[in-house]
């Protein structure tokens, strides 16, 4: 395989292409401005796609999330997703969700998100997790 010498000219453009296409996954998943060049309208429309689709998600991973929110768990969810990029996994993402709401006084049923989010936060799961794992469930929830 023969090597090739890369120029200065291609090292300045692989950069270039580099930071514009974090800039572009910045605005899509977490809520950083548009970059220049591209329709601002639309990528907030792919951006709300993305952040629903993580949602869907959540809500297959965590069903007790939805159960517990009813009608506001997709509301509550858009809202921390806008400002909180996924960055360790969906199981993460929807202890790090939970604890935001705690966090911030949400939602009218404190208590029973309290109770979820502490049998799933500590170090090891709950038994009735760890059955349905050796059992061949892979349930988290």
């Amino acid at each position: 395989m023969p090597e090739t010498t890369e120029t200065p000219a291609l090292t300045a453009a692989r950069e270039r292409l580099a930071r514009r296409q974090a800039s572009l996954l910045s605005a899509l998943v977490a809520g950083a401005p548009a970059p220049e060049g591209f329709d601002r309208a639309r990528l907030r429309v792919q951006a709300r796609a993305l952040a629903a689709k993580r949602a869907d998600v959540i809500a297959k991973i965590a069903p007790d999330l939805p159960r517990i929110l009813g009608s506001r768990f997709r509301e509550h969810y858009l809202v921390y997703a806008a400002a909180h990029p996924l960055t360790g996994g969906y199981r993460q993402d929807a202890l790090a969700f939970a604890r935001h709401l705690l966090d911030a006084g949400a939602p009218a049923d404190r208590r029973e998100l309290r109770r979820w989010w502490r049998r799933r936060s500590g170090h090891r799961p709950p038994a009735l997790f760890r059955r349905a794992r050796t059992a061949g469930g892979g349930g988290w929830c």
